[in-house]
């Protein structure tokens, strides 16, 4: 599987998931800019667009100019303020979406460095569950894991048995 200086466990467990549900031949749209895990998923085979990094709060026009039967939002949805519009514009049948799950020991993620880098959101699983469901998407599979860090101290030990993400496989639910 995939191994360098990226998220190791994170991608091999969303590169499988995305196996055990999506066939290569299926285009996909990936929301966020080009990234490690969209270029890992075009070296698998599989037939990747990125957005381009609009403001999808805003502007969800991607849906209509870059028709695919795939969406992936890994790790995007959590930026967004109003994730429910983004949602329901997405006119694929087929959804992958992971997010990292509120972690009643720490605050939500906000960088100190990057304005735009913070998590308005970060979902309790039945959260976005419910999000998902209120959209229009049946949630046919759906994981969590673990995020453990090599560091000493409660939040450290912690880590070791609190999922962190939450990953999820949905499909447009027919009228």
């Amino acid at each position: 599987m995939y191994e360098n200086s990226f998220p190791v466990k994170r991608f091999n467990l969303t590169l499988a998931f995305l196996k055990k549900h999506i066939p290569t031949d299926e285009r996909i749209l990936d929301l966020g800019v080009e990234n490690p895990f969209s270029d890992l998923m075009k070296n698998e085979g599989y037939q990747v667009e990125n957005t381009t990094g609009e403001d999808l709060d805003e502007d969800q026009s991607v849906f209509s100019e870059q028709p695919a039967d795939v969406v992936t939002a890994f790790e995007i949805f959590e930026h967004l303020l109003n994730p429910y519009t983004v949602l329901k514009e997405i006119k694929s049948d087929k959804l992958l979406i992971s997010v990292p799950l509120r972690l009643w020991f720490s605050p939500a993620y906000r960088s100190k460095t990057d304005p735009w880098d913070r998590h308005y959101h970060e979902f309790e699983a039945w959260q976005l569950d419910w999000l998902l469901e209120k959209t229009g998407w049946k949630i046919i599979d759906r994981q969590q894991w673990t995020h453990p860090v090599k560091q000493i101290g409660i939040r450290p030990l912690l880590r070791l048995f609190t999922n962190r993400y939450y990953l999820v496989y949905a499909e447009r639910q027919q009228l």
